[in-house]
């Protein structure tokens, strides 16, 4: 039988430190991206990079370690998500695809987590060259074109969903409104609506690279977070949308901090 978490409950305490984790990671990328974006230097950033940055800081293995911390906590919270369904998605086909979702989302929340750990450690992070390594892969075998092309059609379909989250009724759903202000549910509603979105498009930039790169069979041409910002940059009138979706990463960053303390978190 589902029951609210309670306060003493580790699940949500990590869920919780989990969001809030994930939160700084995004804001640093969103802030990164404001240089670019105002043509005053720089380079986007992707989550690896936002990694590279906090070691760099005073303290900066200390931090880096509790980002990796937070970073597992998410994906934890995420395959409770997958696995134990707090949420009551159930088992039917067209429902099953949002908890395959949440499987997905945790692993690789998890490898971000051996990411900033390896940083930790001394190792660094090759997460650009990984990525066109596999496609390279995946382009030599037969097929492979294909597979590349289904794989950038499913993360444009997930920023597609985002964007389609943001306006759901599930959406409000997910917070405790009942302990926020009438202005409060109204600020948080609107920030949330407009990271999602923003994160949503930066997705679909993501899965249209993944396809050019299944059309051209040029592996180059995968990008991740990072990089498919600096591409858009580059694209006519690319540095303005770079602009709205850095302060939208950044909104979606304040989105996550909020819901590290309202979501509504069931079990």
């Amino acid at each position: 039988m589902q029951k609210l978490i309670t306060d003493n409950s580790w699940i949500e305490r990590i869920a919780r430190f989990g969001y809030a984790v994930k939160g700084v990671v995004y804001f640093i990328v969103g802030l990164l991206a404001m240089p670019v974006a105002l043509g005053i230097g720089g380079e986007a950033a992707g989550t690896s990079d936002a990694l590279q940055i906090i070691v760099a800081q005073p303290l900066g293995k200390f931090l880096l370690t509790i980002v990796a911390v937070g970073l597992t906590s998410y994906a934890v919270w995420r395959f409770v998500q997958a696995f134990v369904d707090p949420e009551h998605r159930g088992s039917q086909a067209n429902r099953v695809i949002p908890r395959i979702g949440y499987a997905i989302s945790g692993a690789s929340y998890a490898g971000l987590a051996v990411t900033a750990m390896q940083i930790v450690a001394g190792a660094g992070s090759h997460s650009s060259s990984w990525r066109q390594d596999w496609t390279a892969r995946l382009l030599a075998q037969p097929f492979g074109q294909w597979l590349v092309g289904i794989v950038g059609a499913i993360v444009l379909g997930i920023g597609v969903s985002f964007t389609y989250l943001a306006f759901t009724k599930r959406f409000r759903q997910r917070l405790q409104l009942t302990q926020m202000s009438t202005a409060g549910v109204k600020w948080a509603m609107g920030i949330g609506r407009f990271g999602v979105t923003a994160r949503g498009v930066a997705f679909g930039v993501i899965g249209l690279l993944l396809i050019q790169a299944a059309v051209q069979s040029d592996p180059d041409e995968v990008q991740g977070l990072g990089g498919a910002l600096q591409t858009l940059a580059e694209e006519p009138f690319g540095r303005w949308l770079l602009g709205i979706i850095a302060i939208g990463l950044v909104a979606y960053a304040i989105h996550l901090l909020i819901l590290s303390r309202y979501r509504r978190i069931r079990i």
